[in-house]
């Protein structure tokens, strides 16, 4: 019977470099910003031995997300129109929302629960929670789960 592997969401910063070189070169072979594992190895500074070593083992945490459910806390600061500003900023994703719970505000920071399905032609979340936490008076996001 074979072992089944566990998996892992690790912080980028505590990863290898040669980890995140790998999948920097995954990324230009799959935007054909080159053509082949020797160009893509060389641009981001690894051994061919090393991309084929380690392909298979690591993935940007979003990839294959279409069709699957992402689940969010956020913590965000109690001000008039805040969750109108996340929802635009889904909605602008073109992301299917499932579920939102807001809590009550305590001393000025409430919390936000959503639950969103990626669509089959939706191919980057990571730019969807780049903007959702860069507006002004969200404290934190914080990925709860991915079926």
């Amino acid at each position: 019977m074979m072992k089944k592997d566990k998996l892992y969401v690790v912080s980028e910063r505590a990863l290898p470099e040669v980890l995140l070189q790998v999948v920097e070169a995954k990324k230009l072979l799959d935007t054909k910003k080159v053509t082949t594992v020797g160009e893509a190895a060389e641009a981001v500074g690894i051994s061919r031995s090393s991309f084929y070593k380690y392909k298979d083992e690591i993935n940007f945490f979003y990839e294959d997300a279409r069709g699957k459910t992402i689940s969010f806390l956020l913590e965000m600061e109690d001000r008039q129109g805040l969750l109108s500003e996340v929802l635009k900023e889904v909605a602008l994703h073109g992301v299917n929302i499932l579920t939102i719970h807001q809590s009550i505000p305590v001393n000025g920071l409430a919390s936000l629960s959503l639950s969103l399905q990626v669509s089959d032609g939706f191919t980057d979340v990571t730019e969807m929670v780049s903007s959702i936490e860069a507006i002004e008076g969200i404290r934190r996001m914080k990925i709860l789960a991915r079926e």
